[in-house]
């Protein structure tokens, strides 16, 4: 794979990385490789400047700048809705749950959900995370030959947000739900050139319509699953399901109908499964492109658990292995590029932003950005170290967002990650393939195309 050279760095020693087109594609071939990958509509001068402006078809800019992120997330975060084009690609499935509404219908949404993520909750419900943890270490068991850790933690992480989303008795059954996001991902995500010539949402886009009926047998399955639990008798701890169902708006007392509680139960079984799955992937590429960070990090888990899989109760003392995946969403950050729309006139540094412009947020720049970042492109899990980490600027660092739209599921998605990877370095070694290197496509989200292919041996 191609990077963006930095001083002191040489090939061998970084990781994988999106090939960088070093000359300008023209308007077709640009489209044509944003289907194969949204990031390679990135310019190399994206990791060394903080803002680049152009236009195709209508302006847009693509901001790697703290301050200005700050600004589009944050302070005039009411004046950079999510862009149409991201909406065309997610509405289908999501609908308008909290992932895609805007205005008073997001904010009241949002103030009804914020308590169903509170720690006390989570608490409740980590023990799932060590079941799943405990079956994966299980499943590599005896194991020979390759392993496409990808697909094993996607497993893990659905049957986490599965669980943990709805009660055994009522869920969405598995087959269905992973058949149809899966699907829906690899479809609907794609760049559509209709959407950038913003030909009107009632044009059809061939792709998406290959998920349709999926995602249709998907929302059935929901409604199925919202009315069996709204007749059901309520059981602790209680699954997302029953705790969305009881929610209200502290303002209104507004409940949620329906209609909405299936939006945000398959936004939550989308985006609750994807990003854990996506870091934990990652993470153990790193893992077996460093064995010494490995070793580092299965002396520290061997020492907090010996031969249990990790608890919640562990976390706080598994900080290495924290440092690894934060460092593998920075490389890797699973929403790599969102978009927004300017709806009203601002100024972003030196550049004038006119209403209707078009915002890009390339975290994947960012997070590999020169003006940012120290050796952007190497693996360093103590950047994250934590005398370190305080130092690092808020607006630098997005692999959930920022602002009243930060990831409400972050910390979830987080000690997930930590029980599940932590639990898997202190039973297995993994080591390399030669010439098998996942490569980084985005496609919604940063996944290793082709596999994580790693060879496991039990300890």
């Amino acid at each position: 794979m191609s990077h963006i050279p930095h001083e002191n760095q040489s090939d061998d020693a970084l990781p994988v990385a999106v090939p960088i087109a070093t000359k300008p594609r023209g308007f077709v071939k640009g489209v044509m490789a944003m289907q194969r990958n949204a990031l390679f509509v990135l310019p190399r001068i994206a990791f060394t400047q903080p803002i680049v402006s152009g236009q195709v078809v209508r302006r847009f800019h693509m901001v790697m700048d703290p301050p200005s992120l700050r600004r589009v997330l944050k302070d005039a975060a009411a004046d950079y809705p999510k862009s149409e084009e991201s909406q065309a690609m997610l509405r289908p499935a999501l609908g308008n749950g909290l992932f895609l509404a805007d205005g008073a219908h997001w904010r009241w949404q949002r103030r009804a959900a914020m308590p169903v993520f509170a720690p006390r909750n989570l608490t409740a419900l980590t023990p799932v995370m060590t079941e799943a943890a405990e079956a994966a270490a299980s499943r590599l068991v005896g194991r020979t030959g390759p392993v496409d850790l990808y697909q094993e933690m996607l497993r893990t992480a659905f049957e986490v947000i599965a669980a943990v989303s709805m009660s055994s008795d009522t869920a969405i059954p598995r087959d269905v739900a992973h058949r149809a996001i899966d699907r829906y991902l690899t479809t609907a995500g794609r760049a559509s050139v209709l959407d950038i010539l913003q030909v009107p949402r009632f044009v059809p886009r061939p792709a998406r319509l290959l998920g349709a009926a999926l995602i249709a047998d998907l929302k059935r399955a929901a409604d199925r699953a919202i009315e069996a639990r709204r007749a059901a008798t309520r059981t602790d701890p209680k699954p997302l399901l029953d705790l969305l169902i009881e929610a209200s708006d502290p303002e209104t007392g507004r409940e949620m109908t329906n209609e909405e509680l299936r939006d945000n139960l398959l936004s939550f079984l989308v985006a609750g499964h994807e990003t854990t799955a996506l870091a934990l992937s990652w993470s153990l590429y790193l893992c077996a492109f460093d064995p010494a960070v490995q070793e580092r990090a299965r002396e520290e888990a061997r020492a907090a658990l010996g031969a249990r899989a990790a608890g919640a109760e562990d976390v706080p003392r598994l900080t290495y292995v924290r440092q690894i995946i934060d460092e593998a969403m920075r490389l890797y950050p699973p929403a790599a590029m969102v978009s927004r729309t300017a709806t009203a006139p601002d100024r972003l540094r030196d550049r004038e932003i006119k209403s209707g412009d078009l915002v890009l947020l390339p975290f994947y720049a960012l997070h590999r950005n020169a003006c940012v970042w120290d050796r952007p492109d190497a693996f360093d899990p103590d950047r994250f170290a934590p005398e370190r980490a305080e130092n690092i600027n808020r607006f630098a660092y997005l692999p959930f967002g920022a602002g009243p739209r930060v990831c409400l599921g972050m910390g979830f998605a987080l000690q997930e990650a930590v029980i599940v990877l932590a639990t898997l370095l202190a039973r297995f070694r993994f080591r390399a393939i030669p010439g098998r290197d996942p490569e980084p496509v985005m496609i919604l989200s940063l996944r290793p195309y082709g596999g994580v292919w790693l060879d496991v041996e039990p300890l």
